[in-house]
């Protein structure tokens, strides 16, 4: 029996039974040319191909929002440009043509160092492939027919191999890449089957064919259980399956304390698309609508009438507040059509408010489209990476201004819009009484907060293992914000990771947190913990932890 720790779940649930094991080649391209003749033949054995494969795809994306990003791509102008240049001028056949377009296109996306856009790339290569099946005349899926109950492991899966999986046969899924807002972790999800995503060397571990327990709750694989260990599991799946159940009786109520403390519970999104997935999970409103993917998937600068759509649709949807965050790019999220100088240390560097700050015709134009959004909901601004109320004053000097434009155009909005302080800086810890008394609420963002409290770099392998939020540190940090925005009236919410973190949530609870923000299909979860205690334990519990001065103590009591 082998067992393998794994990352955290992509979507939770224990799956039992025999390995699967998927590695799909990849579909190489003839290398000769064609003749001049030829190109007005090869330009219609292209665009016949392109049509089918699109027709495919509008029929998959009335099955799933996924797919709506695929048509967009296979509409895209300038990746049909690029192939019939190739073709034409480069006298390159169609599969090549198509092959070296998408490779460039999938590459300037996956080069900007975000799993957003990793994800995205993801996408331009899948549509791509559908239409190289269509050219050389293979079925539209690699993912050969499963007929047999299975634990699906893969390298990578697109989404159109994931489209047709039937969760009566597909018992989990684990993939060596991927992240949480991942294709397959987003339909593993909807699909309800049990999937850990991110696991780096999967397929060379798991032998096609072996016995195999995913455990897609706390994070392992087992490899030729003995008897115990499937005995044990085999409970452990009815214990998990009782309390799904659970959860979905007590998604309609409220996250409310036996007590009667109630928070809010809010999804994390980037996209209406997330929008719409986040909402059969009873969320109270979007703590965090991440506007950078906007201008991250985009060609230019968006306008103010691009942002406003997205904005305004994504408000008309939202059950409560929408919270949008102002351009958070820089560091790891570049815009690959405005390229800064280079950084030695660009997670210290110009991003998030300095950037707006230095480019204020850019910041401007999304604040007069947030605010034109918020005739249409309860929408509320925030600002990221601020480490001063200089900072502060100068942004809410902008947002003076954007009022009194829209004011002379006529346009309507929200006069008394809400405009928050996102607190992921020591600066702004210690800056929080000052802060609180111009900002109208607080978001802690408490991944990049962990990360320069305890000036560990949490992308860095070697010290890794040092970050934790659970850190004493980081926890006072916390508590330190709550107790600065109540004392100056305003509500406090957490949008980084902890804030989902089942073991912190009593902790967060009993410090006073208002409003508790994360990726939505957590939210249940977070509900059961809620509603499963008392807010007078939880102060109890708060106390004792802050009291603790090493992260084993205060694990030792959470576990």
């Amino acid at each position: 029996m082998q067992r393998i720790l794994l990352k955290k779940p992509a979507s939770k649930g224990i799956a039992i039974g025999e390995a699967y094991l998927y590695r799909p080649g990849r579909i190489a391209a003839d290398r000769g040319l064609i003749r001049p003749e030829a190109v007005t033949a090869e330009l219609g054995r292209f665009m016949e191909a392109l049509a089918s494969a699109r027709r495919r795809i509008v029929e998959l994306s009335a099955r799933s929002d996924i797919f709506e990003a695929h048509v967009d791509i296979a509409d895209d102008p300038e990746i049909l440009e690029s192939v019939t240049d190739k073709i034409t001028m480069e006298l390159k056949n169609a599969e090549l043509a198509l092959e070296e377009t998408a490779d460039a296109a999938a590459a300037r996306l996956a080069a900007a160092g975000d799993e957003y856009l990793s994800e995205r790339a993801a996408d331009v290569r899948d549509v791509c492939s559908r239409v190289m099946r269509k050219l050389k005349g293979l079925p539209s899926s690699g993912m050969p027919g499963i007929d047999r109950p299975v634990v699906l492991v893969a390298g990578s899966l697109a989404p159109s191999d994931t489209a047709g999986l039937d969760p009566g046969l597909v018992l989990g899924i684990v993939t060596a890449e991927g992240g949480d807002t991942s294709h397959v972790a987003i339909m593993a999800r909807g699909l309800g089957i049990p999937a850990v995503v991110g696991v780096p060397g999967i397929t060379e571990i798991v032998p096609d064919g072996a016995d195999i327990i995913l455990d897609a709750v706390e994070g392992a694989v087992i490899i030729w259980p003995d008897p115990a260990a499937s005995e044990l599991y085999r409970a452990r799946a009815g214990e998990f399956s009782r309390r799904k159940s659970e959860l979905a009786e007590a998604g309609g109520l409220p996250a409310e304390t036996a007590d009667g403390r109630r928070v809010k519970l809010c999804a994390n999104v980037g996209s209406i698309r997330d929008v719409e997935a986040a909402l059969p999970y009873g969320i109270d409103g979007v703590g965090l609508f991440r506007s950078e993917f906007l201008f991250m998937e985009s060609r230019a600068f968006p306008t103010e009438e691009e942002q406003f759509a997205a904005y305004r649709a994504a408000a008309q949807l939202v059950p409560g507040p929408l919270v949008v965050r102002t351009l958070d790019a820089g560091a790891d999220k570049n815009l690959p059509y405005y390229l800064g100088e280079e950084e030695d240390n660009p997670a210290l560097g110009w991003r998030a408010i300095r950037m707006c700050l230095d480019m204020p015709e850019v910041f401007k134009a999304q604040i007069r489209a947030i605010l034109r959004a918020s005739a249409y909901g309860e929408v509320r601004v925030l600002f990221p990476m601020v480490i001063s109320a200089e900072e502060l004053d100068r942004a809410l000097g902008l947002l003076a201004d954007c009022k009194a434009e829209l004011a002379a155009r006529g346009d309507g909005f929200d006069p008394g819009i809400p405009a928050g302080v996102m607190i992921e800086t020591p600066a702004a810890v210690f800056c929080a009484d000052e802060l609180a008394r111009r900002a109208s609420f607080f978001s802690i963002g408490t991944n990049d907060l962990a990360q320069y409290v305890l000036a560990v770099d949490r992308g860095n392998r070697r010290v890794a293992p040092s970050y934790d939020p659970l850190h004493p540190a980081v926890l006072r940090a916390v508590a330190r914000v709550i107790e600065a925005g109540h004392a100056a009236g305003i509500p406090v919410a957490m949008c980084g990771e902890l804030a989902a973190n089942e073991k912190a949530i009593p902790v967060l609870l009993g410090m006073g947190l208002d409003e508790f923000s994360m990726t939505a299909s957590l939210v249940p979860d977070a509900r059961h913990v809620i509603r499963g205690m008392r807010y007078a334990e939880a102060i109890g519990l708060a106390s004792r932890v802050l009291g603790e001065g090493t992260v084993t103590g205060v694990r030792g009591i959470l576990d």
